[in-house]
């Protein structure tokens, strides 16, 4: 594909695209679901396997893909070229993920709002590697479907403002049906949502975007051993549990609900927004 700007867009061209993408991301996944499913048994389809999230991301790869392709358009249209992908950015991504959540965290357990309790001996690095083997799709799966194709088309439609405003809007209310959601959850997810736009923007790299997610994640789950989103996972050796209250710690949903993760995501979107983001324009 050759690099050209991309061309405004109507908001009904603009709706038309999204549900075709959205259409064919459906179709791929269904047709990948069904192939496991055939190969491996029914049990291929549980969407907490690891097949399942790397179906699920290549499917909407293919979507972002053939979507591209009939607006002719190059990768670098939706933060996926070959630049994006550069070492640096993914590291500052990884770090600026991982460090958001994980002082945050380190800060509750030391004010005594978050413990660190002991559980029964397992396999520490089987839960790193398992948690990793599905965060890492899981992640780039969201950021493809909330802030790949469908963003850059609401961008063209409305401007970057806009576009990040219903997209955050969005990635929180797909959350509503995780165990534990309630009002403040999901505006701490909506927070997450401008959180990693903001970093995909100030970047130019979805790869970047998406690291800082899966770090997020991961170090949640792999590191800390709390709840990600509601989703309870295995806890050997250790886990980290609500000693404060929920407001400030998330409570079941994990440190990411809470108070404390929200005001660290608004420093580092204060910080992106007067470093790169003030003189965007469109």
């Amino acid at each position: 594909m050759t690099a050209v700007e991309p061309a405004r867009l109507s908001l009904w061209r603009a709706i038309a695209l999204v549900l075709a993408f959205l259409a064919l991301s459906f179709v791929f996944a269904s047709v990948g679901a069904g192939l496991l499913e055939f190969i491996f048994g029914s049990q291929a389809r549980d969407p907490e396997d690891v097949p399942f999230q790397w179906v699920a991301l290549a499917a909407v790869a293919a979507a972002t893909y053939a979507m591209l392709r009939l607006e002719k358009l190059p990768w670098s249209a939706v933060g996926l070229d070959l630049a994006a992908a550069s070492p640096r950015l993914l590291m500052r991504g990884t770090v600026i993920g991982a460090v958001t959540i994980g002082a945050t965290s380190l800060i509750l357990v030391g004010i005594q709002q978050l413990r660190i309790v002991a559980t029964p001996d397992g396999s520490w690095w089987g839960l790193a590697a398992r948690s990793a083997a599905v965060l890492l799709p899981a992640a780039f799966f969201e950021e493809l479907v909330i802030r790949g194709y469908v963003f850059a088309v609401l961008r063209r439609a409305a401007g970057w403002k806009l576009a990040l405003i219903a997209t955050s809007v969005v990635f929180g209310l797909l959350h509503v049906w995780n165990p534990g959601a309630d009002a403040e959850s999901i505006l701490a997810v909506v927070v997450a949502g401008f959180f990693l736009g903001a970093i995909f923007l100030a970047t130019k790299s979805l790869y970047a975007a998406g690291a800082a997610h899966f770090a997020w994640n991961w170090m949640m789950a792999g590191a800390l051993h709390t709840p990600v989103s509601g989703l309870p996972l295995a806890t050997p050796d250790y886990k980290t549990v609500d000693a404060g209250p929920d407001w400030l710690t998330g409570g079941v949903w994990g440190p990411e609900g809470g108070f404390g993760a929200v005001a660290a995501m608004f420093i580092v979107l204060f910080f992106l927004y007067g470093r790169h983001l003030r003189r965007m324009e469109f």
